[in-house]
C-alpha cells in the first residue's frame, strides 16, 4: 500500500519576521521536500490574517513553481466564492502554461476570512446566493480542450485540463466531490470532527468520471516530528499557541515554543485546541510510525498532506525530513508483509 505525502504551506508569518522572510522560507522548504520525494506543495487562500501571507495565492504558487523543478504546486485551496470562475481559469491556465503538468487547483466554498473582509472582497455580490457546484462546472469547461461556450474563453487556460480538487471541512463538499467524480481533500488539520463521516459519504456515493475512476482521499494533518518525543512536544507548543489564538480570538504571529502551555491557556482553551488538533501527529520517528500506520490502516487514505507550524525554520525542515523517512518505512513494512 503506497500512500503519497505532500505539503500544505500556510505561509505562516513568524514573530519578529516579515512576509518576505516567510516567502524565502517557503521556497527553501519547497526545494527541500522536492528532494525528499513529496508529491505536491499547496498554498491556501486566506485574507486579513496577520499570521498568514498567502492571500495572493496564485502569485505565490507561481513563485514556488518557478523555484522548483518537478514537484506539483497548487492551491489548497482557492476560495471560489471570492472569484469569478473565468478569472480563476485564466490565472491557473497561465500557471499551467508556464509549468506544464505541475499545477493543481483545489477549490473551497468558504471565504477564507471573516465576514467583514468577505464583504470587502465580494462587494455587491456578498449578499447574492453562492453557486459553488455550478462554478466548479464552469471552471471545468473553461479549462477543457472542448469548451461548451466558445463565446467566452479562458486564454490561457483552455485545453490545459488543470486537475481540480474539491476541498472540505464538513460533509457538504463530500457529496459534490463524489457526484462530480473529483478527488477530495479534507481539512482535518483544523476541522477533524467530520473527517471520517465525510470520507465515508464520498466513497459510498462516488461516481467515476473522465478524470478519476475511483475515489481519491487526501487528508491534511498537522505534524510535528523531531528526533525525540520530548523535543516534538516542546516544538508543538508553537502550533498550540497558534490554535489558541483562533479559539480565543486573539490571533498572533507564530510564537516561539514554551516549556509549559499551562502557563498560557486555561482548561477550556486547552480542550478546544485539543479538539482542533484531534488528528495531529507529534513525536519522534518511532511514535510517528505507530500513529501513522494506525491512521492509514483505519482510514485507507490515498494521500497525507502535512502542515507543520514550527517557529524555527531548521526544525521545520527536519520535521518534514523525518516524516518522509517514516512514510518510507511504513511503505517498506507494508511491502514486506505482502511478500510473506
Amino acid at each position: 500500500m503506497k500512500v503519497s505525502y505532500s505539503v500544505l504551506d500556510l505561509a505562516t508569518v513568524i514573530k519578529d519576521k516579515t512576509p518576505a522572510d516567510t516567502f524565502k522560507n517557503s521556497v527553501d522548504l519547497a526545494q527541500h521536500v522536492e528532494k525528499l520525494g513529496y508529491t505536491r506543495y499547496w498554498l491556501a487562500e486566506h485574507h486579513n490574517m496577520a499570521s498568514v501571507a498567502s492571500s495572493a495565492t496564485a502569485v505565490l504558487i507561481g513563485h514556488i513553481a518557478g523555484h522548483t523543478n518537478t514537484i506539483r504546486v497548487g492551491a489548497g485551496g482557492i476560495m471560489l466564492p471570492n472569484h469569478a470562475p473565468l478569472i480563476v481559469a485564466e490565472q491557473f491556465g497561465t500557471l499551467a502554461t508556464l509549468y506544464p503538468d505541475r499545477i493543481d487547483l483545489g477549490l473551497g466554498r468558504a471565504p477564507g476570512t471573516d465576514q467583514i473582509t468577505a464583504m470587502e472582497i465580494r462587494g455587491e455580490r456578498f449578499h447574492s446566493p453562492h453557486h459553488f457546484p455550478q462554478d466548479v462546472r464552469k471552471l471545468q469547461q473553461y479549462l477543457s480542450a472542448d469548451p461548451l461556450d466558445n463565446r467566452v474563453r479562458a486564454i490561457p487556460g483552455e485545453g490545459t485540463e488543470v486537475p481540480i480538487w474539491i476541498l472540505g471541512s464538513s460533509t457538504e463538499s463530500a457529496h459534490l466531490a463524489a457526484s462530480y467524480g473529483l478527488p477530495y481533500a479534507f481539512a482535518s488539520h483544523f476541522a477533524p470532527t467530520y473527517f471520517r463521516e465525510a470520507i465515508q459519504i464520498y466513497r459510498q456515493n462516488f461516481r467515476p468520471s473522465a478524470v478519476l475512476d475511483q475515489p481519491y482521499v487526501l487528508s491534511c494533518v498537522n505534524v510535528v516530528a523531531a528526533p525525540s518525543d520530548e523535543e516534538a512536544e516542546y516544538l508543538s507548543s508553537s502550533v498550540k499557541q497558534l490554535f489558541l489564538g483562533i479559539v480565543s480570538g486573539k490571533r498572533k504571529l507564530l510564537q516561539p515554543p514554551v516549556a509549559d502551555m499551562d502557563t498560557i491557556w486555561n482548561e477550556m482553551e486547552a480542550a478546544a485546541v485539543a479538539q482542533m488538533l484531534a488528528i495531529a501527529f507529534i513525536g519522534g520517528p518511532a511514535t510517528l510510525q505507530d500513529q501513522l500506520s494506525a491512521f492509514i490502516a483505519e482510514t485507507q487514505v490515498d494521500e497525507i498532506m502535512v502542515t507543520s507550524h514550527l517557529y524555527d525554520h531548521a526544525a521545520r525542515l527536519t520535521s518534514y525530513e523525518i516524516f518522509a523517512s517514516v512514510m518510507g518505512r511504513i511503505e517498506q513494512s507494508a511491502k514486506t508483509k505482502e511478500q510473506r
